[in-house]
């Protein structure tokens, strides 16, 4: 329906005799300048460095190629990522390998019930020689943190974790300390376990960009992985001895202002829009009987979060412009996690990945 349809018309009134005809005026003029366009030379050298950190998986993982590539563009996106297998699948050892790829900090946090925040963010120490307080920083100030089994934290501690990922600071004595750039969190939960576990609220599940469920893998790369343990000599991977390359942090800064240049047209964003409105029971097509499967649907955060991934997918593909399958590509693993299901869904075992390849199918693709 067209707004202000009984507002008067503006009919520009004649020019007068003799005076200078006015200056032309652009018929719409950006609001904020567009950002630079990518040169072939910055796509590149974004692909050679996204082949560096490739190299370095080659030495650690045998297969996850999804994972691999899952945490490349989570972190060419400037977004954090939430990772979920049961015990044995080299969580941890994929998450350690994208980390020390980096030439940047990187601590690892083993969550356990009694973790507090202070234990994580820092705490005042009061220094008895100088009669003041000194502030000791925690793990979460580091470039890359890994935190293992991130569901065993209390609430308490969990809060202070959404703190530092959504503001990207911490606040330690009433002093808010910025965190290190760039800045990126890698989760681990283990989904089997229930006992001294505690499932992560909606909110901070919403501040993860992506959530990879791994998979066992197959015959075949069971047996490569067990020659390279042979050949190894050791169950757990010597990363300080890798041969690979690594990439410093102002190439990660690099990528990732390289990746928010990356064009995204109207069509693709639309598109986006309308992936997740239709989770939410709205959409171009909406889907017939979603609220009886539904119970929440995402975010707005999820299409700010297809965007990124979707421009990061297409700059590590050697492109300058986004096309819907970078978008499709990665659908399930930026909504899966954003999608409450009802109790008759989980009753009947549906699951959020079957709902998303229903709205995938369901809404036009540009």
């Amino acid at each position: 329906m067209a707004l202000f349809t009984n507002q008067p018309r503006f009919t520009p009134l004649p020019p007068t005799p003799g005076a200078p005809a006015p200056s032309p005026t652009p018929a719409s003029a950006p609001a904020s300048a567009a950002p630079d366009s990518l040169t072939g030379d910055d796509v590149a050298r974004a692909r050679q460095l996204a082949d560096r950190i490739r190299s370095r998986f080659a030495h650690t993982l045998i297969g996850q190629d999804n994972l691999r590539e899952s945490l490349i563009v989570t972190m060419v996106a400037g977004g954090h990522i939430l990772i979920e297998s049961v015990p044995g699948l080299a969580k941890t050892t994929a998450a350690q390998t994208l980390a020390t790829s980096v030439s940047g900090t990187f601590k690892r946090v083993q969550c356990t019930p009694d973790l507090m925040p202070s234990d994580l963010v820092g705490t005042q120490v009061f220094n008895f020689a100088s009669q003041k307080f000194s502030t000791q920083i925690g793990p979460i100030h580091a470039n890359f943190v890994l935190l293992d089994e991130i569901n065993r934290s209390n609430a308490k501690t969990q809060s202070a974790m959404l703190e530092a990922m959504a503001e990207g600071a911490t606040t330690i004595g009433g002093e808010r300390i910025a965190l290190p750039k760039p800045f990126m969190v890698i989760a681990t939960q283990n989904p089997i376990e229930e006992e001294g576990t505690y499932n992560l609220p909606e909110a901070q599940m919403d501040r993860f960009a992506m959530k990879a469920v791994m998979t066992y893998p197959s015959a075949d790369e069971e047996a490569r992985m067990l020659a390279m343990l042979t050949q190894r000599g050791s169950d757990t991977p010597d990363l300080a001895s890798l041969t690979a390359e690594r990439i410093s942090t102002h190439d990660v800064e690099f990528l990732r202002a390289c990746a928010k240049r990356v064009h995204v047209s109207d069509a693709i964003m639309k598109y986006a829009v309308d992936l997740v409105a239709t989770t939410r029971g709205a959409g171009s097509h909406p889907m017939q009987g979603l609220s009886s499967l539904v119970r929440l649907g995402a975010s707005p955060r999820a299409s700010i979060a297809l965007v990124r991934i979707g421009q990061a997918n297409a700059l590590l593909a050697g492109r300058d412009y986004v096309i819907p399958e970078d978008v499709k590509q990665y659908v399930h693993e930026v909504l899966r996690h954003r999608i409450l299901l009802t109790f008759e869904a989980l009753a009947d075992g549906v699951t959020s990945d079957q709902i998303i390849d229903n709205v995938v199918a369901t809404v036009p693709v540009p």
